[in-house]
């Protein structure tokens, strides 16, 4: 599964009267599209971190084809600076 921001993540429920949940990806946390998401999900709005599991698939809602070379997605956590990249001087 891989997704990009602005995806629809869908979650069918597996048994009886269980609701399907849809929500929209607003971020991603690997550069290949791969899970965790964060999702904002329709019925109320919030934002959650999720791991798809068997019940949930992915519309991809733009009509682009998606190269590796054109993700553009960065992680929606801060990522610790290293040594070496710009903010810390090394001496």
């Amino acid at each position: 599964m891989y997704a990009r921001t602005g995806d629809e993540i869908v979650v069918r429920g597996t048994t009886a009267g269980v609701v399907t949940r849809d929500g929209e990806v607003v971020g991603v946390h690997h550069r290949d599209g791969s899970p965790p998401y964060d999702v904002r999900w329709a019925e109320d709005g919030r934002v959650t971190l999720y791991f798809p599991g068997p019940d949930a698939y992915v519309r991809h809602l733009t009509h682009e084809p998606a190269s590796m070379e054109t993700i553009t997605d960065v992680p929606s956590a801060p990522v610790a600076p290293q040594a070496g990249d710009g903010h810390v001087r090394s001496e």
